[in-house]
Parts: structure tokens; C-alpha cells; sequence
């Protein structure tokens, strides 16, 4: 019987543990990837993390996971397939919670959700060869790096929008790939959006191919009318075509919005006693690493005050 099991081993799941040590907590992460630290391996460099800029996405994760493993934290790699109520508790005891793993069952009196969100992709040639190489899925955290150069975001909705305005402010030039002939952001953004010289909408098409050498320099873009191909100068590109909360598993278990993120506040608190959430699962309005850290220490500490007085 453990005190709390941590779901997932991203910069949220590895923050949770940390502080869950500290805590003097009966803890074990349980991570289905064979290695620690969620998208942020895949990230070629991370520049907006306070106090290492320029880190490698990579080794970022390695020392989350070694920060982890000094404080003594306990992993289990398996895959969890469900989490079931044992026992409700009550105002003096503590509730009981199964979690179900390929690799076998655990017992625990609290679970903290962290298994993140994973961002929609294209599909196509060149996508997985050149994430981290022009390839990426945040404005926010990698556009910094295009300052001065040419880039294309795919996608109509608000987050598509968003980013090419936010690109606009130092790229020389933003294309918007969209495969309507209109987006679907709201007007107020579409308006913002037309009002950007620098701006460029290519419509009714499709990325078919992202093409480079060490790193992306153009797009094989089709126009899903005519079905003319061309090739489209690029130093890199965002995919902003939907991003979705890894919580299909839980969605019985705690209230998630319309989208499958899980209701919280920073607390971290769910509407089920004993069940936390940390990360990019969490419904808020900004997913970096930064975030996902603070998470996973504001869980621990919602853990620790959701177990004193409770009998075990």
C-alpha cells in the first residue's frame, strides 16, 4: 500500500516525485515510456527555462530523471490500463484507490495524474525526421529561435492564429497553411491576422512533405482543388492542428471538460478525493515545462494536506 503513485514521468510526474520524497512519502512513479521526461526529449533545445537557456531538450529530461533518482524516488515501467476505487474513505480515513498495470496492481491512498498531452500530427514524409530541426508544435516555446527568418504554421483554428501572429513579431515572414478557404479563429484574431504585412495565408492546401538537409528548408504544399504542387522556402514550421490530453482512461473517474483536459485548480485537486492531477492534463491556459513543474509541487503539497488526520 503506497501513499501516493504518480502517474507519468514528464517534468510534472518527475517534479511530483521529487517533492513526494522530500515529503517522506511511500511513492512509486509508474512511467509507460522507457524513457523519463515526456515531449521534452524530443525538443531539440529548451530556451525559456529559467536558469539553464540554451539546455538540450534531451538532457533537461536526464536531469529531472537523476534529481528523481538521488531523492530515492522508485519507478515501475509498465502501462496503467485503469484506476479503480477500492475504498471511498471517509473524513478520518483515507480512501483506497487499484491502479491496474500491464505488470501487475498497486494499491494507494492517492494517485497524481501526470501523463501530459500529446500534440496532433501531420503525417507526413519529413515530420518525424525533423522535430527538433525546424519541426515543432509550440510557438511559445521554440519561435524565439526563427528570429529574423521564414515560417509556416499549419492549422485554421485559434492556436494556429495565435501563433502566427506571435511569429510575426520577429519572423521576416509567416505563412499560414490552411486546407479551407476560411479559418475557423475567431473574427477578432482573424482581423488581427489580415492586418499583418509580413503575413501570408495560403489556402485550400495541404503540407504533403517537409523536405531538408540538416534541417527543414521547404514545404511540398498541395492545393487540395487543383492539386498543383509547390514548393514553399522555409526555415521551419509549426503544426498547430490540435493538441489532446492523454486522459481517456480517467474520464470515468474525474470531471475532464469538453476537451479531456481534468478539471483543477492549481491545487491540482480533482473531483474525486485522493485523486490529483499535474501537468498538461490539467485544464489551464498555459502548457510549458515551467508550468508542469509548479504543478507537480503544488500536487504533493495537496497531497500531504488531503492525507493528515486520515487514518491509513
Amino acid at each position: 500500500m503506497y501513499d501516493l503513485i504518480i502517474v507519468g514521468s514528464g517534468p510534472a510526474g518527475l517534479s511530483a516525485a521529487v517533492y513526494a520524497k522530500r515529503a517522506g512519502l511511500n511513492v512509486i512513479v509508474i512511467e509507460k515510456n522507457p524513457v523519463s521526461g515526456g515531449q521534452i526529449i524530443d525538443t531539440y533545445e529548451v530556451d525559456n527555462y529559467l536558469g539553464i537557456p540554451g539546455v538540450n531538450g534531451f538532457d533537461l529530461g536526464m536531469k529531472f530523471r537523476e534529481h528523481a533518482d538521488k531523492q530515492g524516488a522508485e519507478f515501475v515501467s509498465a502501462t496503467v490500463t485503469g484506476i479503480e476505487c477500492v475504498s471511498e474513505g471517509s473524513d478520518t480515513k483515507a480512501p483506497v484507490y487499484k491502479v491496474v498495470t500491464d505488470e501487475g496492481e498497486y494499491e494507494t491512498h492517492t494517485v497524481i495524474l501526470a501523463t501530459g498531452a500529446h500534440h496532433s500530427k501531420l503525417g507526413v514524409p519529413g515530420e518525424e525526421e525533423y522535430i527538433g530541426k525546424g519541426v515543432s508544435y509550440c510557438a511559445t516555446c521554440d519561435g524565439a529561435f526563427y528570429r529574423g527568418k521564414v515560417t509556416a504554421v499549419n492549422g485554421g483554428g485559434d492556436v494556429a492564429v495565435e501563433d502566427a501572429i506571435f511569429l510575426s513579431r520577429f519572423c521576416s515572414k509567416v505563412y499560414l497553411i490552411h486546407r479551407r478557404d476560411e479559418l475557423r479563429a475567431t473574427k477578432i484574431l482573424q482581423d488581427e491576422l489580415f492586418g499583418l504585412e509580413n503575413v501570408e495565408v495560403i489556402w485550400d492546401s495541404v503540407v504533403k512533405e517537409i523536405k531538408g538537409e540538416d534541417k527543414v528548408t521547404h514545404l511540398k504544399v498541395e492545393n487540395v482543388k487543383s492539386k498543383e504542387i509547390q514548393d514553399v522556402n522555409v526555415d521551419g514550421i509549426f503544426v498547430a492542428i490540435g493538441i489532446h490530453p492523454s486522459t481517456d482512461l480517467f474520464a470515468d473517474l474525474v470531471d475532464c471538460d469538453e476537451k479531456g483536459y481534468v478539471i483543477a485548480n492549481e491545487d491540482g485537486a480533482t473531483s474525486a478525493p485522493g485523486i490529483f492531477v499535474a501537468g498538461d492534463s490539467r485544464k489551464k491556459r498555459l502548457r510549458q515545462i515551467v508550468t508542469a513543474v509548479a504543478d507537480g509541487a503544488n500536487a504533493v503539497t495537496s497531497v500531504q494536506d488531503f492525507l493528515v488526520g486520515k487514518e491509513k
